[in-house]
């Protein structure tokens, strides 16, 4: 088995547009619209698998992961580290909790005693619904980021699972995969991605939503690609959050490559109205988190201890210190490389499967896992596990009568 599974872990008030936004995270989450479809396709015979609180006037934001960059970003720094890390609250979790598969298990045995290459390193990254700096069980994680980090060439990509997708929940009820974090904190949620997508995740990430817009303004903005169709939405949920927090903010009144503040960074963020929705809203979330990787590459040491400073109270993490160091390095040393979103654009539909409301369904989960093992370790050969293959039927039997 490779060696992708060897590691875990200001605006005056006439200025302001007159339409408000609807906020599109309350009560349920409802799945974005299906894309293309496919039939299912046979699978091979069974093979080795491989690896693999947020402030009162933020409660109704969606969630999203964006602030990890940050952390990210300032901690390949060693004077950030050692002044400002202490305050992050580390969890310890309990690992005999987490589920692994168990013939990538067997696999990760069979290849501990090769040390060739540091390999990679797979980090869960969660943005949850919390309140008053509660980051564990009982809030439902909006956002869920994949972070695979190649430590050899010093490449990132990032994946992000759908919130509504179909899933089993690593304890074998299945429903929107965002309920696992709900029900479990991040041990389960960390094993219903390693039950699904035959991945070793052992470490995590959460995060609350406070920081975000200080964060980007201590970056002094970041670039981002609007189009016409997002001005209007991104101005109206700048209105929102402005009635929230009681300040001003500065609308977009110009599409293309532009500068964008905190307000409008996250208002950018929650745009899920346009074509693509729910999965080009993760998309967006993608693409700021990556402007800001590459923003903190430029700013001084004082610019990211202001964004560590953000973000620190809004941080939960099975990370020590050391272990972020060693996993991340310099900052400037490292590139995202590859963003896509699971299940893949086409292998996926939406449906309202019944009970559980509207939700993601992978076509053929099989196949949307093979095609994640290419995306993340090109280099590896990879069949699915029998575990992935009786979920991926079990999900099949539970939503024929829905597609």
């Amino acid at each position: 088995m490779d060696k992708q599974i060897q590691e875990s872990q200001g605006m005056s008030e006439d200025a302001k547009p007159v339409e408000k936004v609807q906020d599109d995270c309350a009560g349920t989450e409802t799945a974005a619209k299906p894309e293309n479809e496919i039939d299912a396709a046979a699978k091979p015979e069974n093979g080795k698998t491989r690896d693999g609180t947020k402030r009162k006037w933020i409660k109704h934001i969606p969630l999203l992961i964006i602030e990890i960059c940050v952390l990210i970003a300032a901690i390949g720094v060693m004077y950030v580290v050692v002044t400002a890390t202490k305050e992050v609250d580390r969890k310890k979790i309990d690992k005999e909790k987490i589920t692994i598969n168990e013939e990538v298990a067997e696999i990760i045995r069979e290849e501990e005693e090769s040390n060739e290459t540091l390999g990679y390193r797979n980090i869960a990254l969660f943005g949850v619904d919390a309140r008053d700096g509660e980051l564990g069980r009982g809030t439902r994680s909006d956002s869920i980021i994949i972070a695979s980090i190649n430590q050899d060439t010093q490449e990132i990509k990032l994946v992000s699972v759908f919130r509504d997708t179909y899933l089993n929940l690593g304890n074998d009820s299945y429903n929107k995969c965002n309920a696992a974090y709900a029900q479990g904190g991040p041990e389960q949620a960390i094993s219903m991605l390693n039950t699904n997508l035959d991945l070793n995740i052992t470490d995590y990430v959460t995060v609350g939503f406070g920081g975000l817009i200080d964060a980007v303004d201590a970056l002094g903005g970041i670039e981002i690609e609007v189009t016409d169709a997002e001005i209007s939405h991104l101005n109206n949920y700048q209105l929102t959050m402005s009635e929230e927090l009681g300040v001003d903010y500065i609308p977009v009144t110009e599409s293309g490559m532009q500068l964008l503040n905190g307000m409008q960074a996250t208002a950018y963020c929650r745009i899920r109205y346009t074509k693509g929705d729910d999965f080009r809203r993760a998309e967006r979330q993608r693409d700021v988190l990556t402007a800001m990787m590459e923003k903190a590459k430029t700013v001084s040491v004082s610019s990211l201890t202001n964004m560590v400073n953000a973000i620190l109270p809004e941080v939960e993490t099975s990370l020590g210190v050391n272990e972020i160091i060693s996993v991340l390095g310099s900052v400037a040393g490292y590139d995202v490389v590859a963003s896509d979103g699971f299940p893949f654009a086409d292998n996926r539909r939406g449906a309202n499967v019944g009970s559980k409301g509207s939700c993601v369904i992978p076509d053929d989960l099989e196949e949307n896992v093979e095609e994640l093992h290419t995306l993340l370790f090109p280099e590896a050969e990879y069949r699915p596990s029998r575990q992935v293959m009786n979920i991926s039927d079990e999900i099949m039997d539970q939503t024929d009568e829905y597609r």
